[in-house]
């Protein structure tokens, strides 16, 4: 895959708590495309950072409804990735790639 295809496979890193939290235990979560499939976000991961991936589970997260100013609403639904890097390996999410 070219890194144009990359970049449309991973959207951004998700900075929470949590997912701080879980880059201790040298894992990275990713919002990735709807249509994204592990084998290619693996590949997405492999060539942006230069790092070897052991495995890639995958969440779809459901839009929840909202209301603003009485008016309903719905978020976007998406997806997240978390990647788990091979020992010794670390990815910096804080600087652009």
């Amino acid at each position: 895959m070219t890194d144009i295809k990359h970049y449309d496979t991973i959207l951004g890193p998700v900075i929470t708590e949590k997912s701080t939290m879980v880059s201790e235990y040298n894992q990275v979560i990713f919002q990735v495309a709807l249509t994204a499939t592990k084998p290619q976000i693996k590949a997405a991961v492999e060539g942006l950072f230069d790092v070897k991936v052991e495995a890639v589970n995958t969440i779809r997260v459901k839009g929840k409804t909202k209301r603003f100013k009485g008016i309903k609403g719905r978020r976007n639904d998406y997806k997240k990735a978390m990647v788990q890097l091979a020992e010794g390996q670390s990815i910096d999410v804080t600087t652009g790639v």
